[in-house]
């Protein structure tokens, strides 16, 4: 009898055949992808379906880390281009300012890889490998003695810039007066002789020449910022602030209030234009000038309506019964870039829109709509505040 566990074929079977206990055969292999992808790796030859991944395999083994710069990146890159940017520099004093920022921003970078990097660090070592006094000198030197010297560095030469960004301007020349509104800006300008231009939601320079801009407010702290010309200033009720300006280069550039002042804040922004001397003092001499009256036609109906309805109770127009010191002047409002403080572009409708949804264009405006005035009329004062240029 044969024992269990014996090996040897039995013999009332024939020599050759399977044992029961034996090997099943094999059966063949599905064609399946699975399959496919655990027999590749031992493939002795190239496998053409490894050799070009597809794009998704290509995504896949795009390393976590590259990905989250590639994100991080992308507010960067959409942040390089703009009419309001610190970088975009058009004065020696705004020059220095994007330097101190690129100075800052490398700092900040150093900082940030070495903390990532301690961070890194700590995660991938094996504990006990340093010595007490080995780990402490490293605490002391990348935790506190870098970012004393990186941050003292930045702060002496941020601090040694402070004078030059102060520095006034001549007393004997032009100096412009800015008064910030809710949510407008009044501009005067100050000549030499004494004379005063007044204007508004529009600064205009002469390139070349240093220029003082005293700012000031009468209810709330606003702060006046044209970011391609210089620093900021905050304009503080009671008090009256001063700043600097020497554009290097002519052109458009946008300001704004960089201090929350209200509902209307983001809406209080203006144009800052830059021209050669020739260029500004002929704007400046026809600025002065009162505003032609016009002939027949819409603007003179415009004309009667601006009179008839009040419009003169807060605007000024020069050369007309209009003397109002509440609202804007208006006397050249048509030749200005935009409208309600670079809320809208100064063209028709937006002068009709204006006059008739002023609260929709600009929340809590002092303002009144006139909705209530015909189509015609509306159309006729925004003809009218359209020839005053």
């Amino acid at each position: 009898m044969e024992r269990s566990g014996s090996v040897g074929p039995r013999k009332d079977r024939p020599a050759g055949a399977p044992s029961p206990s034996g090997p099943t055969p094999r059966t063949p292999a599905l064609p399946a992808v699975s399959h496919d992808s655990c027999n590749r790796g031992r493939s002795n030859g190239p496998d053409p379906a490894a050799a070009t991944p597809s794009v998704t395999d290509a995504g896949r083994r795009l390393p976590g880390s590259l990905r989250a710069g590639l994100l991080a990146c992308a507010p960067l890159l959409g942040a390089c281009g703009g009419p309001q940017s610190a970088l975009t520099t058009a004065s020696a004093t705004a020059e220095r300012i994007a330097h101190l920022w690129w100075w800052m921003a490398a700092g900040a970078a150093v900082l940030w890889v070495l903390v990532v990097g301690l961070a890194t660090y700590a995660v991938l070592v094996r504990p006990g490998k340093h010595g007490e006094r080995a780990s402490r000198l490293l605490i002391v030197g990348g935790g506190a003695v870098l970012p004393t010297v990186v941050l003292t560095g930045l702060l002496i030469y941020g601090l040694a810039f402070i004078p030059e960004l102060l520095e006034p301007g001549p007393e004997d020349g032009l100096r412009i007066e800015v008064v910030g509104e809710q949510w407008w800006w009044r501009v005067r300008y100050v000549t030499p002789d004494g004379s005063v231009v007044e204007a508004a939601n529009e600064v205009r320079l002469p390139v070349g020449r240093r220029v003082e801009l005293r700012l000031s407010s009468p209810d709330v702290i606003h702060s006046f910022w044209i970011p391609s010309l210089g620093g900021k200033m905050d304009m503080i009720p009671g008090r009256t602030t001063r700043i600097a300006l020497e554009p290097g280069r002519t052109g458009v550039f946008r300001g704004a209030c960089a201090e929350y002042c209200g509902a209307s804040h983001a809406l209080m922004a203006f144009d800052a234009v830059v021209l050669a001397e020739a260029d500004f003092q002929a704007w400046l001499d026809h600025q002065a000038e009162p505003a032609a009256t016009p002939g027949s036609g819409p603007a003179s109906r415009g004309r009667d309506a601006f009179l008839r309805n009040g419009c003169g109770a807060c605007h000024t127009v020069r050369g007309t019964p209009a003397d109002g010191v509440v609202g804007p002047d208006l006397t050249h409002v048509g030749s200005r870039l935009s409208l309600a403080a670079g809320t809208l572009p100064n063209e028709p409708e937006a002068f009709r829109r204006w006059i008739a949804r002023t609260g929709e264009v600009k929340p809590g405006v002092h303002m009144p709509a006139f909705g209530m005035l015909p189509g015609e009329e509306v159309r006729a004062l925004a003809a009218y505040m359209e020839s005053l240029q």
